[in-house]
């Protein structure tokens, strides 16, 4: 039996995280979670704490990278096979989690994103920002030879090379997009599955309309970073 941890990044998600661990406990029990609560500034933390979920409270704002990190870090320690990131926000539906895994299971792949944009069904997100998705798509296969349609996708699974790999490489500032160049690098197999996502159930997202050029700008040049950099990486053995 595998050990399978879900990673549920939170930052002021106390309009959502509730209903998202609830969901995990009541209809999916086979796996663990931990929610990574990155110094909420709303109730996020007396949600957690009050209903008697499973979290790790950060003393200090990470960004998404570092909460992420910090679960990896945790899936590292605590010797899981899997791991799984899902938003704290509610867009991720953890129905798809056994898709997710299923490759890894398989041999197929060490690392499996959910992409909304293979079948194009449910929420899509803003044209502005599926226009800076479509570049970074084509930066990343330029940098690793990896074409991946989904890459700002934070639902995915890793195995536990992978896992270990993150909880020591892992980009700060919207890091999904540069955590597929880096692992491409590495050797690790990457592998897109389709899903639905929804739209998050209340709060306010990271990237808005004013920040998504910005966003364009800096992740495309933080992956050509990332690709002149990888010699000094140690490679997957």
């Amino acid at each position: 039996m595998q050990k399978v941890l879900i990673i549920i990044p939170a930052y002021n998600e106390e309009a959502n995280i509730e209903n998202v661990v609830d969901d995990l406990i009541q209809n999916y029990p086979q796996y663990d979670y931990a929610v990574i609560n990155d110094c909420s500034t709303d109730s996020t933390e007396q949600i957690l704490e009050k209903r008697g979920f499973n979290y790790i409270s950060l003393p200090t704002n990470l960004g998404i990278g570092g909460a992420v990190q910090s679960g990896y870090l945790y899936a590292a320690e605590n010797d899981y096979d899997i791991s799984v990131q899902l938003d704290g926000d509610g867009q991720h539906d953890p129905a798809y989690i056994d898709k997710l895994i299923k490759p890894i299971l398989d041999g197929e792949a060490d690392i499996v994103i959910g992409s909304r944009f293979i079948e194009k069904n449910g929420f899509q997100s803003s044209a502005l920002r599926r226009a800076g998705i479509r570049i970074i798509r084509g930066v990343i296969k330029l940098c690793c030879g990896v074409d991946i349609t989904d890459s700002t996708s934070g639902f995915r699974a890793c195995n536990k090379e992978a896992a270990d790999f993150f909880s020591l490489n892992y980009a700060n500032d919207y890091p999904e997009p540069e955590a597929v160049v880096s692992s491409a690098l590495a050797g690790f197999q990457i592998k897109e599955i389709p899903v639905i996502m929804r739209e998050r159930g209340g709060g306010v997202s990271s990237i808005n309309i004013n920040r998504s050029i910005y966003y364009m700008i800096k992740v495309s040049l933080s992956l050509l970073i990332c690709r002149i950099g990888a010699k000094k990486r140690s490679v997957r053995k």
